[in-house]
Parts: C-alpha cells; structure tokens; sequence
C-alpha cells in the first residue's frame, strides 16, 4: 500500500481523534452527503473564481521577466509586463492564462502562460460563511474536499452556549433558483464524533449556529 505524505497522515490522526465513540446516530439531510476524511487541497480547486486581493503568480515559459506576482487590485484587474489593467476577477486561473496569452501573442511567439493562485479571499459566491455561536464568526475562502468540520476549527469551535444539533445550513441550489436550508448536527459532530453529522461544503454555503436558551 503507498505511503501517505505527512500532512495526511497527521489530519487522519486528527479526524480520528475527533471521531472517536462513534455513536451512530442518523444520517443528516439525504441532499448532504456524509464527508470522507480526506486532506485538504492547500490551494482551491480547480473551478475556483480569482476574487478581488487574491495573490497571483503569473509564469511565461522561457520568458520569466513576462511573468510576475500579483494581487488582484480592488477594481478586479491585474497589470504584468506588456499587460496593463487585465480584468482577472471572475475568471478562473486557466481562463485568464488564456487571455494573458492572447495579449502577450502580440508581441513574442505562442507564449506559454500559467496562473498560479498564492493567496486567496474569493469572490462572495466561492466563500464559507460562519455566524452565529462560535469563537469567532468569519468568511472562509472554499477550498476544495472543504467539511463542515474544517470550517469548524477554522474559526475556533463552537462558543460555550452554542446550540450545534440546532445549527443550519443555507445553501444556494443552481437548479431552482432558490435556497435550501438543511439541518447541521455540530454537537454531534464535535462532542459525540459521530462521522454522519459531517458534511462536504459548497462554495457560498451559510453556516448559521444558534445559542442554547438554557
């Protein structure tokens, strides 16, 4: 069997901790699939949508003074040698090596361009967002293999008086056009380590965790 890297094998020591007395309690909504533990991706994924202040390196193969690190400006663009204010925002890396490269193809030969995503904030729609009873409600950049445990310990657990079996989740639904809102089982989840209680995420989810009346 392969050898797992390092940083798998310390995050399955950490889901296996927090999965321990697995109590088997029932499935959550049947339209949020039950997550795998698996590590996440340290950059976003593969559809991911450049948002604004996002860090960008711009490689030109055999050109390298072509190339350049970035950040999206605030009005969504971006400016590398020979390319002044290139929109980025909205487009995915593959789509703006693209038009970085037709740009380029006006002045050197079949350019070979890359988009690499450094850093990230993500435009509003690729974002997590947590509110409600945690240590610190946030916005979370959606990575991909993203769980609602992941966003969990991103923003430090849930607060003392958190009521996590009476947490929800808003989700956008492309399909109606409406949004759908599932039931989230946190004190499950964190205290119980039931696995079923943990969810794989969407970009623009809305994680919403009441407080406990007593």
């Amino acid at each position: 069997m392969p050898q797992l890297p390092a940083r798998s094998v310390a995050l399955a020591a950490l889901a296996s901790t927090a999965l321990a007395g697995c109590s088997g309690a029932a499935r959550p909504a049947a339209e949020l699939p039950a997550a795998s533990f698996v590590a996440m991706e340290e950059g976003p994924g593969e559809e991911y949508i450049i948002g604004p202040l996002d860090q960008l390196t711009v490689f030109v193969w055999r050109n390298p003074e072509l190339g350049a690190k970035v950040q999206v400006r605030p009005d969504g663009r971006i400016t590398t040698p020979l390319i002044s204010d290139m929109p980025a925002v909205g487009k995915t890396p593959s789509a703006l090596a693209q038009d970085i490269r037709l740009q380029l193809s006006k002045y050197i030969e079949d350019p070979l361009v890359s988009v690499i995503v450094d850093g990230f904030s993500g435009t509003f729609s690729q974002q997590i967002r947590i509110v409600g009873a945690t240590e610190k409600p946030a916005s979370l950049p959606y990575r991909a293999n993203m769980t609602v445990l992941d966003a969990i310990i991103a923003v430090g657990g849930l607060s003392e008086y958190a009521a996590g079996n009476s947490a929800r989740l808003i989700r956008f639904d492309k399909a109606t056009g409406k949004q759908q809102e599932y039931k989230l089982r946190l004190g499950d989840l964190l205290r119980k380590g039931d696995s079923k209680a943990n969810v794989m995420l969407s970009p623009g989810d809305v994680i919403i965790i009441p407080e406990s009346f007593f």
